[in-house]
């Protein structure tokens, strides 16, 4: 934003020329009477890494659980690389194959090893073979820093590990975008940075990633937009750094003013 400009309330990124990817468009969605989602409009560029924050309830995880129909949604659409989302069959296990999710919890098979765990997917999914798994896998674990564990079982390893191979899990399917939904929440403090640090790495990659997120060190430093949400709404779009320094809006500042005071 140059100096002198009137600060908006919804900022483009600045990698203009940058593919839509992910597309938003008019969409809702109710649990019963709660409107938890309320006309999302919301475009999230090729390699451009979009982090959603807010307080809790304001619909956060229920954007990120729609965009790969793990909740259904009303009205609107949504579109991934112009392609309209699937609501069932072969067309949207496809979907979910090129839209990686990494979740709260971790998600792996505790019957079966961590190298396992990281193939499975490319083998039945991607029709890949066996051998060529395996070394693509190696590859992504030794990637997120647990190669070394990879004959161990899931709950051999600690929170924090877990959390990288499951990132490794939804990379060896080379997804189009990543969606990380609060991927530290369930993690000890100390095991929180090691995550973080694979995901900031994947950001600079050039991934497509759309993150929510309570860590706002994550979003000041990986994040080439902010989005933040109250009561199933998105408030506000900008820069981490104008949001951070300059919000707009009042429900944005009190937010803000309640979180970074402490």
């Amino acid at each position: 934003m140059q100096v002198g400009s009137v600060p908006t309330m919804t900022q483009e990124p600045s990698t203009a020329t940058s593919t839509p990817l992910v597309v938003l468009s008019g969409v809702n969605k109710h649990f019963g009477d709660l409107h938890v989602l309320q006309d999302i409009n919301l475009t999230v560029h090729e390699r451009e890494v979009v982090v959603v924050i807010g307080p809790s309830g304001s619909g956060k995880s229920t954007l990120c659980r729609t965009i790969n129909r793990l909740e259904t949604y009303e009205s609107g659409t949504i579109t991934i690389d112009g392609q309209d989302l699937p609501e069932e069959g072969k067309a949207l296990a496809q979907l979910r194959a090129d839209v990686g999710m990494v979740f709260q919890s971790f998600n792996l098979f505790s019957h079966k090893t961590i190298l396992e765990n990281v193939t499975l997917g490319p083998i039945k999914v991607r029709g890949m073979k066996p051998k060529a798994a395996e070394k693509h896998a190696m590859t992504l674990l030794e990637r997120v820093g647990v190669a070394h564990q990879s004959k161990k079982y899931p709950a051999q390893l600690s929170g924090g590990q877990q959390q990288r191979v499951a990132i490794a899990r939804s990379l060896a399917m080379e997804p189009r975008v990543m969606l990380f939904d609060e991927p530290t929440s369930a993690l000890d403090p100390e095991m929180i940075n090691e995550v973080l640090d694979v995901m900031i790495s994947l950001a600079k990659s050039g991934m497509t990633m759309i993150v929510v997120t309570h860590e706002m060190g994550f979003a000041r430093k990986a994040a080439d937009r902010v989005v933040f949400m109250s009561e199933g709404a998105i408030v506000e779009e900008n820069t981490p750094e104008e949001f951070f320094t300059n919000p707009q809006s009042a429900r944005a500042k009190d937010f803000l003013g309640k979180i970074l005071t402490h």
